[in-house]
């Protein structure tokens, strides 16, 4: 690993990574906003709140997992439908077993150790409204460019990304990656999930607009991250400007972790668009069996059959 880049674990991480990354596109009747923007929300109101950023990020890396493979279903639906603790972690279980496979072992059984927390989350509590600053409602609102280069017209790709979606993924991918080169998951995570503050206020232009910013660029990121920065208690507020300073390299542990991640969920991102924009009825019924096995399956076939489907 001469270059820092954890080879090996990384040619296992883009099966789990896009299935996490899906839950910016996960919704539920009983809240507004993807699996993935409230993610963003509960991460920074439990931060706000005082709790223990490693924990929250231990937590949130294994809500991640197990809804990789679960979508919508959470920790507090499967309380709301009756299972007790234990069986609600014996279900979430399984599926971060079922997606977690090629990750660090230590980042495994921390993810699996943040089961019984997660289990104990009562459906009232799923529901209930956290303050958090400003600028994680504005980022659940900013879009993202998509694909951009100088001199070029851009590429739109709908449905957007937003903000706080991307931050989410960058913090858990950054986290569910810092076993392997050593950093500290904590500070992964706050990381990615601080990188984008000053897009509080700064409509995203992609790197095209900011080419165009030239020398106000940096000065005006500086001051709009600053702004975002002193609506937080100020021992987390001081924590995340430090780490921020990691953004400009990849050669420190969460440097690496964070670029790692970051770059990832950016070409993940227009992997998914890729394969959305290519995917054909054939697909469904062959490769995902739409119509899969069961008492009525040959009946379901012969409908098909007989309407030319």
């Amino acid at each position: 690993m001469a270059s820092g880049v954890p080879e090996g674990r990384l040619a296992s991480v883009p099966g789990p990574f896009r299935e996490v990354g899906d839950l910016k596109r996960v919704r539920v009747a009983h809240a507004r906003g993807s699996v993935a923007e409230r993610a963003f929300v509960r991460s920074w109101a439990a931060l706000v709140g005082g709790a223990d950023p490693a924990r929250v990020a231990a937590a949130e890396c294994a809500a991640a997992l197990a809804g990789a493979r679960l979508a919508g279903v959470d920790a507090a639906v499967l309380r709301e439908a009756g299972l007790t603790p234990d069986q609600a972690a014996d279900v979430l279980a399984r599926a971060v077993d079922e997606v977690a496979g090629g990750l660090h072992p230590a980042t495994v059984d921390r993810a699996r150790a943040a089961l019984p927390v997660l289990s104990s989350t009562t459906a009232g509590a799923r529901n209930q409204d956290c303050a958090v600053p400003g600028f994680v409602e504005a980022l659940c609102r900013q879009p993202r460019a998509g694909a951009t280069a100088p001199g070029r017209p851009r590429l739109i790709v709908e449905p957007p990304e937003n903000h706080a979606e991307h931050c989410w993924a960058v913090a858990v991918y950054g986290a569910l990656l810092a076993d392997d080169v050593d950093a500290d998951p904590a500070d992964a995570f706050l990381l990615g999930l601080a990188h984008h503050l000053h897009n509080a206020v700064l409509p995203d232009a992609g790197f095209a607009g900011e080419m165009l910013l030239g020398p106000y660029l940096e000065p005006v990121l500086e001051r709009l991250t600053e702004r975002e920065l002193v609506t937080l208690p100020g021992a987390l507020a001081q924590r995340v400007r430090e780490l921020l300073g990691y953004r400009a390299d990849a050669t420190t542990p969460v440097g690496r972790a964070f670029h790692a991640a970051d770059v990832l969920d950016r070409v993940l991102q227009c992997h998914h668009h890729a394969r959305a924009a290519g995917f054909t009825a054939e697909q469904a019924l062959g490769d995902l069996e739409l119509v899969h096995a069961g008492p009525v399956a040959d009946y379901h076939h012969a409908v098909l059959a007989a309407a030319g489907l």
